[in-house]
């Protein structure tokens, strides 16, 4: 990735401004170009025809001027002490209000998300998948396949990344059951001992701050450094103060949940206070502080899975925000689109799942291998997976005689539709676990 060109100095192009007589011409119209063009960095703007006869620099000086007049600071400071700063800048309230329609409060949902029998499944389909593409942003070179196959049949990983995704997975799972707690030195060290166990070189580096001798920039395999952390000596005040921004303590002034909790992410990114994991955790809080705020649906999205497809974008919203007077408002802006892409991604995806179960129970109705008590505890058992019958259950909900309510379940047992186990002196039938593939195929 290459790093962006630093924009020109505000303070030099106004004396300049001033020096030219040009002053008036550059300000007449303050503000009237954000309002048609994208947030743009002087990484791209200096590649574009300015309006109105401007230089390339005096139109940066009068976009700069309008965003300072916006801007709000944050507690967040770099390291020579200058705070970072945002500005609500289109479209950011409208991807604000997305989020809190669609992400929080009494929203309607499909029923496999609403059914408590159906849900785990998904909540750990997106457990998995974001665990699996958080590691690979960090390098874990295990594929998908395999990642799911060892978290689902529980067995132990056999390389570092394998074990970064399993971490992964368990952080998300302890997320959720935190959440309801407020941020502490402690939890943040909590967080990274789960995403780091056993995948470090020096296990000691586990819940703990780098220490001064240990020595950490942010680059790439090249030898290129895009980013150089505040000193070990500083941490603890930062971590103290990164936390009572998370809680609420400050700033006084309204802040959006979700834009406190992007702000963790990067903060957490930017003072990059562990030896390794700094990314993993970051992503972690950022789950942290949106489900702690009462957007509960955050469980069930995954932000890494967006982030993957385009890394280097992720990479760009962290430098545009550095070089660019630490204007938060390049990584709120990306972070946003990737939240509203993975909402929708969702929504896409649930109702998939849904249109592919109405259409399997349409299809069960014209299988003349079953008959109407099959299909109808098939069409029942596709809803609630870890649904129990009996033959005395069956027997009952179709007013029938024992020896047909055994056959009935014999029969689907031996097509691999059910399974059967003995407890006691009954038998005890539950759905197979992949019965909708199973279904879709014999239908």
């Amino acid at each position: 990735m290459k790093k962006p060109a630093i924009p020109p100095n505000l303070a030099e192009l106004l004396q300049e401004l001033e020096a030219s007589d040009r002053t008036s011409a550059v300000l007449a119209t303050i503000g009237g170009e954000d309002r048609r063009t994208k947030y743009l960095h002087w990484d791209k703007l200096r590649y574009l025809q300015p309006p109105d006869n401007l230089s390339h620099q005096e139109w940066w000086c009068r976009i700069k001027l309008h965003r300072l007049i916006q801007q709000k600071q944050m507690p967040l400071k770099d390291t020579e002490g200058r705070n970072f700063a945002y500005v609500l800048t289109d479209p950011i309230p409208q991807r604000l209000h997305f989020i809190d329609q669609h992400a929080a409060g009494r929203i309607q949902m499909p029923e496999p998300i609403t059914n408590p029998e159906t849900k785990d499944q998904y909540l750990v389909g997106s457990l998995i998948e974001e665990a699996i593409t958080s590691s690979q942003l960090e390098g874990a070179a295990t594929t998908r396949p395999v990642a799911k196959e060892m978290i689902r049949v529980g067995r132990p990983p056999r390389d570092r990344s394998e074990q970064m995704i399993l971490n992964n997975f368990r952080t998300m799972q302890r997320i959720g059951e935190l959440k309801g707690e407020r941020l502490s030195e402690e939890l943040v060290f909590n967080i990274h001992r789960l995403v780091t166990q056993e995948a470090l070189d020096n296990p000691s580096a586990a819940g703990r701050f780098r220490r001064v001798d240990e020595r950490i920039d942010v680059g790439d395999h090249l030898g290129n450094v895009f980013h150089l952390p505040p000193p070990a000596d500083q941490l603890a005040k930062r971590i103290s103060a990164m936390c009572d921004f998370a809680n609420g303590k400050i700033p006084r002034e309204f802040v959006h949940p979700v834009i406190r909790a992007i702000v963790l992410h990067f903060w957490l990114a930017y003072d990059h206070p562990f030896v390794d994991g700094n990314g993993r955790t970051a992503r972690a809080l950022f789950y942290w502080s949106m489900l702690h705020h009462g957007y509960w649906l955050c469980e069930f999205i995954s932000i890494s899975e967006i982030i993957l497809r385009a890394p280097v974008k992720y990479g760009r919203a962290f430098l545009y925000t550095e070089t660019d007077g630490n204007d938060l408002t390049y990584f709120l802006l990306y972070h946003l689109d990737v939240i509203h892409r993975a909402i929708e991604q969702l929504h896409e995806y649930l109702k998939r799942k849904t249109d592919q179960y109405l259409d399997i129970e349409r299809q069960l109705r014209g299988i003349a291998a079953f008959n109407h008590r099959q299909r109808a505890l098939l069409s029942h058992a596709l809803r609630h997976p870890y649904h129990h019958y009996s033959i005395a259950s069956h027997q009952r909900s179709h007013n029938v005689v024992y020896e047909t309510a055994r056959i009935d379940l014999r029969i689907l047992v031996e097509r691999g539709l059910l399974d059967v186990k003995k407890i006691g002196r009954e038998y005890c039938y539950t759905p197979a676990r992949d019965l909708q593939d199973k279904l879709r195929r014999l239908s």
